[in-house]
């Protein structure tokens, strides 16, 4: 009697394996069918961080590095870096945690089309970078730019009145001629920034210094220019920086490789943040504000 009051149990049980097995099978299906493995695979794997457009923001892009970095079976890191540069904050902010999950784990960076400028700086830290011949890189400076509207304001008759508590308060201001002091200050402070790209490359990159500077003039060089100057390991795509992450990391074979899930954000989410983003592109092309570790020659 009592064995067959545990057989519904038992049935219940394997019904629920069974269950569980085929969700598991059809998530890894679903992954290899578009060509992106999921957290799901199992064994050793070699986790992708895409660093993809204009760095505009850091938060994203470090909290999938924290994810791999407290990942067990994430052995090693592949930074897939698509990108002409960004802001000086942000590609500063990815640097430095590219630089400490160094510490714990391989990170192998991928060039793309083109990693340039603060798309460079991101990949410097790196255990070792891959870029394709053709990539365009380099492009190792600073740029702030400003526009000026007065002429123009005051063709329609539009002047514009500025009360500040000090000479420099309003320095980059469109409404009015930058003056010598002006210029001074800021050229002081790109200098500044600059060298800080140039250290961070130096020590990223085990090169002296004063080499690194004499390329750093903002020039740009494909990825074989660049391999044969010290600023790239290896030529080759994303699938050979994969397997190189994956010696690396002690995986044998071939690795089981994960992307960040993709967010899935709702209608109205999506055409908001696509009108915002609109908004802010065509307002950055006209005035961009603030430092940039940026290759202009992408728009």
């Amino acid at each position: 009697m009592t064995a067959v009051k545990k057989r519904p149990f038992i049935i219940a049980s394997m019904l629920l394996a069974g269950l569980f097995v085929f969700f598991l099978v059809l998530a890894l299906s679903v992954a290899s069918l578009t060509g992106r493995s999921n957290q799901f695979a199992l064994g050793d794997k070699v986790g992708v961080v895409e660093v993809l457009g204009v760095i505009t923001s850091s938060s994203a892009i470090i909290e999938q590095l924290h994810e791999y970095r407290d990942d067990a079976s994430i052995k090693a890191v592949v930074l897939r870096v698509d990108s002409p540069g960004g802001g000086v904050g942000p590609s500063q902010e990815i640097h430095d945690e590219v630089r400490l999950l160094q510490d714990i784990k391989p990170v192998v960076v991928s060039m793309g089309s083109a990693a340039a400028s603060g798309g460079y700086y991101v990949a410097a830290p790196a255990e070792l970078i891959i870029a394709n011949p053709g990539t365009i890189t380099g492009s190792i400076g600073v740029i702030m730019e400003f526009t000026n509207f007065q002429d123009l304001l005051e063709k329609i008759g539009l002047r514009s009145q500025v009360v500040k508590s000090g000479q420099h308060k309003d320095i980059g201001s469109p409404v009015r001629p930058m003056t010598d002091e002006d210029r001074a200050i800021l050229q002081a402070m790109i200098d500044d920034v600059h060298s800080q790209f140039i250290e961070a490359v130096a020590a990223g990159r085990d090169l002296p210094a004063e080499k690194v500077r004499e390329l750093a003039d903002g020039r740009i060089f494909t990825g074989r220019q660049a391999s044969e100057l010290g600023l790239v390991d290896e030529l080759g795509g994303l699938q050979v920086a994969i397997r190189r992450a994956a010696e690396l990391g002690g995986i044998d074979g071939e690795p089981h490789v994960v992307y960040p899930p993709e967010e899935k954000p709702r209608l109205i989410d999506f055409l908001i943040e696509e009108s915002i983003q609109r908004l802010h592109h065509a307002l950055q092309q006209e005035n961009r504000a603030g430092f940039q570790y940026l290759w202009p020659g992408v728009k």
